[in-house]
C-alpha cells in the first residue's frame, strides 16, 4: 500500500509538470507562427528540441553518475522554471534554439527519472500497472494543459500564459518534495551495478542493444511521429474553424481525455495479451480511425474521430514503457544505453512529427496531414509487427565490450 501511495504522489507530481509543460506545448505552434514564421519553419524548429535531446540522451548516459530520480528531477525543476522566461524573450531563430534546447533536455531528465522512479519502485509484475497510474495522471495534466491554453490565448498572446504555466511547475515541485520525504525508508527493487565504458565501447554496445531492440525501436518512433503530429499542428486546427472558440483546446483535449478512461486497464490487458502486442495493436487501430479527420468539414465530428482514434491507442504509451522496463530489469547493468535508446527512438519521432507535419500542413492543410500521416503510421506498425520476436531478451557479450 505504501508503494502504491508513493505512485499516486508521483502521479500528482508528473501532472503538475505535465499541465506546465502542455500549456507551453500548446502555445508554441500558435506563437511561432504569429511571429510570422510559416507552418513547415515553426515544425523545424520544433522539431529541433528533439535533435538537441539526441544529444542530451548520449551525455547523460555517458556523464552522470548518479541516474537516481531525485537528482533528476532537482535538476529538471531548474529547467523548467528557466524555460517559459527564455521562450517569451524569443523572436528570432538563434533564442528559439536556445529554447528549444532547455526544452529537449527537461524533457530527457524527465524520462529518465521516471524511467528510473518506476524500476525502483515496482516488481516486475507491477511495472505496467504503475505505468498506467504515472500515464493516467501525466495525461491528466495534458488534458487540462490545452483547456487552459485554449482560454488564455486570445488573438494576441501576452505574458501571462507564460507566467501561468510557472504556478503550476511549483506545485509539482512541491509534490517532489513530498516523495523524497515518502522514499527516506524506500524499498529498492533494482540492485544491480550500472557499468560504465568508454566512448567506443558505449557506441558498440548501443549497437548491440539496439539491434536486439530494433522492431521495438521502430515501434516507439512511429508512435513518437503520430504524437509530435499532434502536438505540432493540433493546435493550429483552430485557424480552420475560426468561428468555434477554443476549438483547437477541445480538439487536443479529446486528444488526452481517454487516457483517463482507458489506461486504469492496462495493466489487466497487458497480462493478458503481452505489453508489446497490446502496444501495436491499440496504436494501429488508432492510425486507421484518424484518417477520417482528413475528408471530415463538421468540428464536432473532428473532435469525435480525434477522441475515438485516441480511445483505442492510449493503451501503446505505458504498454510499450513497461516492456522498456522490463528489458531494464532483465539487464539491469545495461539500464542507461536502454534509457537512451528509448529516448533516441522518442526523439528521432519528435523530430520527424514536427517536421513533416509542419509541411504536410502547408502543402495538403491541416486536415489533410493528419489522414495522410495516419495511414503512413500504421503502414509501419504493420511492418514493425511482422518482424517482432515472440520473445525479446536483451543479452551482450561482455567480451565485446
Amino acid at each position: 500500500m505504501n508503494q502504491r501511495r508513493k505512485m499516486v504522489i508521483a502521479g500528482t507530481m508528473i501532472m503538475f509538470w505535465a499541465i506546465f509543460d502542455g500549456i507551453l506545448a500548446y502555445l508554441i505552434p500558435i506563437w511561432i507562427t504569429k511571429i510570422g514564421f510559416s507552418k513547415t519553419q515553426m515544425g523545424l524548429l520544433v522539431a529541433s528540441s528533439n535533435v538537441f535531446g539526441i544529444i542530451f540522451d548520449f551525455l547523460l548516459a555517458r556523464f552522470i553518475s548518479n541516474t537516481h530520480y531525485r537528482r533528476l528531477y532537482l535538476i529538471l525543476y531548474g529547467l523548467c522554471a528557466a524555460y517559459p522566461l527564455i521562450l517569451w524573450q524569443a523572436k528570432t531563430v538563434p533564442l528559439f534554439m536556445v529554447a528549444m534546447a532547455v526544452w529537449g533536455l527537461y524533457g530527457d531528465l524527465h524520462d529518465f527519472g521516471t524511467f528510473d522512479l518506476v524500476s525502483r519502485q515496482s516488481t516486475k509484475k507491477e511495472r505496467a500497472q504503475n505505468w498506467g497510474i504515472i500515464e493516467v495522471f501525466k495525461s491528466l495534466g495534458f488534458l487540462i494543459a490545452p483547456i487552459i491554453g485554449g482560454a488564455v490565448v486570445t488573438k494576441t498572446i501576452d505574458f501571462f500564459p507564460f507566467s501561468l504555466s510557472l504556478t503550476f511547475i511549483i506545485f509539482s515541485f512541491v509534490a517532489y518534495l513530498v516523495l523524497v520525504k515518502m522514499s527516506a525508508t524506500q524499498v529498492n527493487f533494482r540492485t544491480a551495478a550500472v557499468v560504465r565504458y568508454n566512448f567506443f565501447k558505449e557506441f558498440r554496445l548501443l549497437s548491440k542493444i539496439a539491434k536486439i531492440l530494433l522492431p521495438v525501436i521502430i515501434f516507439t518512433v512511429t508512435l513518437c511521429i503520430f504524437d509530435g503530429m499532434v502536438w505540432t499542428i493540433g493546435p493550429l486546427i483552430s485557424q480552420e474553424y475560426p468561428q468555434v472558440r477554443d476549438f483547437g483546446g477541445w480538439f487536443m483535449s479529446a486528444y488526452t481525455l481517454p487516457a483517463l478512461i482507458v489506461n486504469w486497464l492496462v495493466g489487466t490487458i497487458s497480462k493478458r495479451w503481452g505489453k508489446k502486442r497490446t502496444a501495436y495493436f491499440s496504436f494501429l487501430i488508432s492510425c486507421v480511425l484518424i484518417a477520417p479527420i482528413a475528408v471530415s468539414r463538421s468540428p464536432v465530428a473532428i473532435v469525435g474521430i480525434m477522441f475515438v482514434a485516441s480511445m483505442a491507442g492510449c493503451l501503446a504509451w505505458p504498454a510499450i514503457k513497461g516492456a522498456y522496463v522490463d528489458y531494464i530489469s532483465e539487464a539491469q547493468k545495461y539500464e542507461r544505453e536502454i534509457e537512451s535508446i528509448y529516448d533516441l527512438a522518442n526523439n528521432l519521432g519528435h523530430i520527424i512529427g514536427p517536421a513533416v507535419a509542419g509541411w504536410a500542413a502547408d502543402m495538403l492543410g491541416i486536415r489533410g496531414a493528419f489522414g495522410v500521416m495516419g495511414i503512413f503510421c500504421a503502414g509501419i506498425v504493420l511492418i514493425a509487427w511482422s518482424i517482432t520476436p515472440r520473445k525479446i531478451t536483451v543479452r551482450v557479450n561482455d567480451k565485446i565490450c
